[in-house]
């Protein structure tokens, strides 16, 4: 990572941080560099007008102010084509429309050169990809009814062929194991949770009616301990 770069990347986890800050030592280990050059940055940063304060203690830290306007938030070349490799490298991920349509918003407030850079690092990145695992239409529909809570009509083939039609199910979970992505979700025909492979699932239809609130960990257990959702930290 360039100083440039760096100096974007110190902003951003100084703002993630909000008042609790982060030691010189914690963002030197963060981007591989010294303390000493960390400093160097932070004032650097300070010279061009970056709100940001020093902490006493031991090891010395650094804030931003509090409700200081701050310059949008930037990506590096590298963050961006990091985005771009998750996406390709699972093409099966749940919202995985978004976090196309997200990556695009990302290019596209990037610099030309900022761009090239991140298609040079891009073409250094192979993965062998297939049809076979794409992403079914019908999982995009699905996405929306996991985030709007709200009730989906699926035609549904199980592992024999044998066909269901005109399934209510309300979804409640996206789980990947095996090789496959699975919605979990609580089957009113059958009046229990259910799984159901995604690329099983011939047919999906929208509703506007709302799920019932359910725990996930009752209706299907506690999951295993090499399976532990996705949280998102600063």
């Amino acid at each position: 990572m360039n100083r440039t770069d760096r100096l974007y990347a110190i902003t951003n986890a100084l703002h993630g941080a909000g008042a609790v800050g982060r030691t010189a030592a914690w963002l030197a280990e963060r981007f591989e560099v010294s303390t000493r050059t960390i400093k160097r940055d932070v004032a650097a940063l300070e010279a061009a007008g970056v709100p940001i304060v020093s902490q006493d203690g031991r090891g010395g830290g650094y804030q931003l102010m509090q409700h200081a306007a701050l310059p949008p938030v930037s990506f590096t070349a590298a963050e961006a084509t990091a985005v771009a490799v998750a996406l390709a490298g699972e093409p099966q991920l749940p919202f995985a429309a978004d976090g196309g349509a997200a990556l695009q918003k990302l290019l596209s407030a990037m610099t030309r050169e900022q761009r090239a850079e991140a298609k040079r690092i891009g073409s250094q990145v192979w993965m062998r990809q297939s049809n076979a695992t794409r992403r079914p239409a019908s999982a995009r529909l699905l996405d929306e009814a996991l985030r709007s809570r709200t009730v989906a009509i699926i035609d549904y083939a199980d592992g024999q062929g044998r066909l269901t039609q005109r399934r209510s199910v309300e979804p409640m979970a996206f789980v990947r194991t095996r090789h496959h992505w699975h919605l979990l979700a609580w089957c009113r025909h059958r009046r229990a949770g259910r799984w159901f492979r995604l690329d099983r699932v011939r047919k999906a239809r929208a509703t506007r009616e709302p799920c019932e609130p359910r725990d996930l960990n009752e209706v299907f257990g506690e999951p295993p301990e090499d399976a532990l959702p996705v949280v998102l930290r600063t």
